[in-house]
């Protein structure tokens, strides 16, 4: 189910929904509880304010579970729970640290 809606939200969010808070989004990873009453949906936002985009996605959220809903034929669709996934930014800043570790460690002449 996790990622039945992981593409379904993607695509609404692609397609449908036309809050211009809501610039380059990606949807990462859906969790759903074990009851189904709710849903994370992680996201990674480039380049944007990332706090209006939160917000803008939280606005719509009620707009994505109407539609998750009538495309998934639930009958209960999960609460939508946005969270900020900053992997791919924890990532790069870790390759900046290696990057500049291996710099400053590079033999300066004959030692």
């Amino acid at each position: 189910m996790s990622d039945q809606m992981l593409h379904e939200i993607a695509e609404i969010l692609m397609r449908k929904v036309k809050d211009p808070r809501i610039g380059f989004v990606t949807v990462t990873e859906v969790e759903v509880s074990d009851d189904l009453r709710n849903a994370k949906v992680f996201v990674s936002i480039y380049g944007e304010d990332k706090t209006a985009t939160l917000k803008g996605l939280q606005s719509a959220s009620a707009f994505i579970r109407s539609e998750l809903a009538r495309r998934m034929r639930l009958r209960i669709m999960p609460e939508i729970l946005f969270r900020l996934d900053d992997t791919a930014e924890r990532g790069a800043h870790i390759m900046e640290i290696l990057e500049t570790i291996k710099k400053e460690e590079k033999p300066s002449g004959d030692e």
